[in-house]
């Protein structure tokens, strides 16, 4: 484990976190009372990062935040953005495109005889509605059969 900023002083923000994790391990069972006495009074008496460090080594997480070394990523070119690449579908078949228009062209149909038939036919704007309910039991038999 490598510290960031090994010289960099200690807050006591810092100092506080590093004795959380310290009680963690005794709550966890990793360290003893006695353990946790001596590395706590280390850890209140530090003053740099790299003082933290040996008090840590041998534990897991949880590790004090200024433990954990910060990945640098390798310098890059001025920013251009990346092409997007989107999952294409697959191409319709001509009976999903016709199953796709049937809806829209049933509402048109419906809106011409509203308007040309007997006036007090509403019902005619139901007529979109039980073809949107045959073309989805009609796909939902052929996806069965399959």
């Amino acid at each position: 484990m490598t510290v960031d900023q090994p010289e960099m002083r200690l807050s006591d923000a810092e100092r506080q976190e590093a004795l959380d994790a310290l009680s963690e391990h005794v709550r966890t069972g990793r360290i003893d009372l006695v353990e946790f006495d001596e590395r706590s009074q280390k850890v209140s008496t530090a003053k740099f990062r790299k003082d933290l460090e040996a008090l840590f080594s041998d534990l897991p997480e949880p590790q004090p935040s200024v433990l954990r070394t910060v990945r640098r990523l390798p310098p890059q070119q001025p920013h251009q953005p990346q092409p997007v690449q989107r999952a294409s579908a697959p191409p319709m078949t001509w009976q999903q495109r016709v199953a796709s228009s049937a809806v829209p062209i049933a509402a048109i149909i419906a809106a011409i005889l509203f308007f040309t038939a007997a006036r007090g036919v509403i019902f005619i704007f139901a007529l979109p509605a039980i073809v949107a309910l045959l073309v989805g039991s009609l796909g939902n038999r052929r996806r069965r059969r399959f």
